[in-house]
């Protein structure tokens, strides 16, 4: 049987690559100010989840999300038993959302503004995966894993927002830290309110392992 993770792959993947060839689904599915504010057309920030800009952009979402994706959702079969896919289903596509508030509070009257790509959401999948792992190794593009994620989310996120900052690079920069963050947000609480699991001491207890051995 499939993961969601590979799903989400599959289908993603399809989507984008109909769409590469496809402008008219391109505008029918991207993350576009106007007709949000002026037809509520809501869906965009989900449906821009799932098309992505050239087969680079999306290959890079797509290995990102296969390496942590199944990660979290196994640990998230141990805390929340049955409901687990469920929950899981709406972290990926919460992620998709709240990773945009802030790009669209921003950009509300920039009626040329538009986005695409599952970066955000993945960005929440991968910093849900570290902060379960905080102190497993982490490489950089062509870098070799040998970052632990506790140190490498924080620069990693210093990175996002000096760009964002800077601008100019056609990146939703906003979109990735607010997902990473809310990765670690929606992790923290899922598991108070809906498990036993006390995730945050055992980041801390990690963490504090590896300053000691």
């Amino acid at each position: 049987m499939l993961s969601l993770t590979i799903i989400i792959i599959i289908f993603t993947a399809v989507v984008s690559f109909i769409a590469f060839s496809n402008q008219k689904l391109v505008n029918d599915l991207i993350f576009h100010v106007n007709p949000i504010r002026e037809k509520n057309e809501w869906f965009r920030f989900v449906s821009c989840g799932f098309i992505h800009a050239d087969i680079r952009h999306l290959a890079f979402n797509m290995i990102s999300l296969y390496m942590f994706g199944e990660l979290v959702e196994d640990q998230f079969a141990i805390f929340f038993g049955g409901s687990s896919k469920l929950i899981f289903i709406a972290f990926y596509v919460t992620a998709l959302i709240v990773c945009l508030i802030p790009t669209y509070i921003k950009n509300r009257n920039n009626d040329y503004y538009r986005s695409l790509g599952a970066s955000g959401a993945v960005s929440a999948i991968v910093f849900a995966g570290i902060f379960l792992y905080p102190t497993a190794k982490i490489g950089i593009f062509i870098l070799p894993p040998i970052i632990p994620g506790f140190i490498f989310a924080p620069i990693y996120l210093l990175i996002s927002a000096m760009l964002s900052k800077k601008g100019g690079d056609n990146i939703n920069h906003s979109a990735h830290i607010w997902g990473a963050l809310y990765g670690v947000i929606f992790l923290i609480l899922s598991t108070h309110f809906l498990s036993n699991v006390d995730v945050v001491a055992s980041f801390i207890a990690q963490v504090k392992g590896w300053f000691l051995n």
